[in-house]
């Protein structure tokens, strides 16, 4: 059995991981860069050890010093998080050569799913429903051109080696084709080492939907339902909500079917998520599998009472899934809110500096997965994504008002936040009706607009802000024995 963990990761994801092994009487062992000397995880650690410089490269994509120190300090297991080495093949191997417990699924598995075009041949071998594209990567401009014209435009280029929207590009026409086709190219062979794109048919507004599966060693595979995606901008997720507010009971049933059949085809062990875009006739499409925990994976554990890390690493464990389908339930509603250090004024470009001062706010259907504090300082080198907040309610109507509240209690002083993004998204009559799809920023968000409607709310921010910086000056003891200027609400 595990008994000591090292955690491949840094930040919010890290101290998620860390605090249910604490609570299965796990030894926790943390790796941190040398931008992430005062970075909380590796406080939170049984141990912590120096894994590299601040470049992930050299750090945290460093696999053979992250192998090292595991075997070091006498762990048992790598749990990889999410990004990183989470869906690299060849690292998962190379654990297993080690001796070590990976906590995913097989090298077959992430190497199989991971290649997006050997993914979208299992789905159609199983009859999983696919847009039409390109079975292969086109190989070249005047091939793509001919692929584009027979499946009609709009198409969509994507990379064949990695997701997560690097290496995609919309095109419209052909008078488009040559130069997205080169971006394509040239950020996939950036992103993921590997410059092949296929195409497959663009729809214009769909929804994006995805479907936790969970499978152990014996064969047996569940799902715990979907998560709704939809609200992106640049093809990356903001907000994600489970359950998803236009699912049906017959919908949910065929998508949920569907993404199981595909991790059986896969002998899919551990976590993972079959992704899925939705039309307006309610016809779903293969999208991608991602062998791993998800970034969103906390309002599934919220809408079920369940710890997909426990099961994760029980499962890592050879122990069979602890529930049976028929007895994971849906109780409620949940929604969450990514939290980036991003100037969304400025077309989301990361907000890099120090955080002045930063609270959270206290709710007991408010959950924090975050790594920040008053004084830390954003790196450069890693995602901008400071925590996640995450809310409950009874119904979704009591979820959208418990995620407004906690925007409005969450603190965070010295740099621009996507918190500013949430209070539009929460309060648009599309989105409270649910009635929207991965177009909602790009058609309804618009900076100068929204600018001018927090104008009032900002100068009544700033002034307190002033003041309160004024009286802490005038009397730093004595504010710093009190807690009352905490407790001031901008």
């Amino acid at each position: 059995m595990i008994k000591k963990i090292l955690i491949a990761n840094r930040g919010e994801i890290a101290r998620r991981i860390i605090r249910t092994a604490k609570e299965m009487g796990i030894r926790s062992v943390a790796i941190y860069s040398d931008a992430d000397r005062q970075a909380l995880h590796r406080f939170d650690a049984d141990e912590s050890y120096e894994v590299g410089p601040a470049p992930s490269a050299q750090s945290y994509l460093n696999q053979k010093k992250v192998i090292e120190i595991a075997i070091e300090s006498g762990c048992d297991a790598i749990h990889p998080g999410y990004g990183f080495l989470s869906e690299n093949a060849a690292f998962a191997k190379k654990v297993e050569e080690a001796n070590l417990i990976f906590i995913g699924p097989s090298p077959e598995s992430i190497r199989l799913m991971g290649d997006k075009l050997a993914a979208k041949e299992l789905a159609r071998q199983h009859g999983v429903p696919l847009l039409p594209g390109t079975p292969e990567p086109v190989q070249d401009v005047s091939e793509g051109k001919a692929t584009a014209t027979s499946i009609g435009y709009p198409v969509l280029l994507k990379a064949a080696g990695g997701g997560g929207g690097k290496g995609m590009r919309a095109v419209y026409s052909e008078k488009e084709f040559d130069a997205y086709f080169e971006m394509a190219s040239s950020e996939a062979q950036q992103s993921f080492g590997d410059p092949r794109v296929f195409i497959e048919k663009y729809l214009e507004a769909p929804k994006h939907i995805e479907i936790q599966i969970m499978g152990d060693q014996q064969g047996n595979i569940v799902h715990i339902f979907e998560r709704d995606c939809s609200v992106q901008r640049r093809h990356q997720k903001v907000v994600e909500e489970s359950p998803g507010p236009t699912m049906t009971p017959p919908l949910r049933a065929r998508m949920t079917e569907a993404a199981v059949r595909l991790a059986k085809a896969c002998h899919y062990i551990g976590a993972g998520t079959v992704e899925f875009l939705v039309d307006s006739n309610q016809e779903f499409y293969f999208l991608e599998m991602n062998t791993r925990l998800q970034v969103e994976h906390p309002v599934t554990e919220c809408i079920s009472g369940l710890d997909l890390v426990r099961w994760q690493i029980d499962v890592a464990n050879g122990l069979p899934l602890p529930l049976a389908q028929n007895e994971i339930k849906m109780r409620g509603h949940s929604i969450q809110l990514r939290v980036y250090a991003e100037e969304w004024q400025n077309n989301f470009a990361p907000s890099m500096g120090r955080i002045n001062y930063y609270k959270e706010p206290q709710h007991p259907q408010v959950r924090i997965d975050g790594a920040a504090f008053s004084g830390y300082e954003v790196p450069l080198y890693y995602d901008s994504m400071l925590a996640k907040l995450i809310v409950w309610g009874k119904d979704r109507r009591e979820a959208i008002a418990n995620m407004l509240e906690a925007i409005k209690a969450y603190q965070i002083l010295g740099i621009d936040t996507t918190l500013v993004l949430g209070l539009f998204v929460f309060s648009q009559e599309q989105f409270i009706k649910g009635d929207y799809n991965t177009h909602f920023l790009k058609d309804h968000f618009h900076m100068d607009q929204w600018r001018e409607e927090l104008q009032p709310k900002a100068r009544v921010a700033s002034y307190l802000a002033a003041y309160l910086h004024r009286d802490f000056l005038e009397k730093p003891q004595e504010n710093l024995n009190s807690d009352s200027w905490r407790k001031a609400r901008l």
